[in-house]
């Protein structure tokens, strides 16, 4: 089983820059050695024969080709808006002075 000590836990946090008290040092140390013998136990189920793979079943791609397509020009993306400024939709101010 591998085991990690309340050292190797402090050395840890401190790389993570979490600030964790003796208690928790305590406490996380048996935690993390039962999560590293998990991944252990996980890792020898795999024989030599089967290939690592980070899904079980095959993926493909589900997007569309980006194709570009002509859009609106800046008249007609303008055409329905209720007020026009220097070619900009002009809405109404919902933040005051103090922002």
């Amino acid at each position: 089983m591998p085991e990690i000590s309340r050292s190797e836990v402090a050395h840890l946090a401190t790389l993570a820059r979490i600030d964790l008290d003796d208690a928790e040092l305590d406490h996380l140390a048996p935690q993390l050695s039962v999560i590293l013998e998990s991944v252990a136990s996980i890792a020898g189920v795999a024989g030599d024969d089967v290939p690592p793979t980070s899904h079980p079943m095959p993926l493909t791609n589900v997007f569309r080709d980006d194709v570009v397509v002509p859009g609106l020009t800046a008249e007609e993306a303008l055409s329905g808006a209720p007020e026009v400024d220097e070619q900009r939709f002009s809405v109404p101010r919902i933040l005051g002075d103090e922002q």
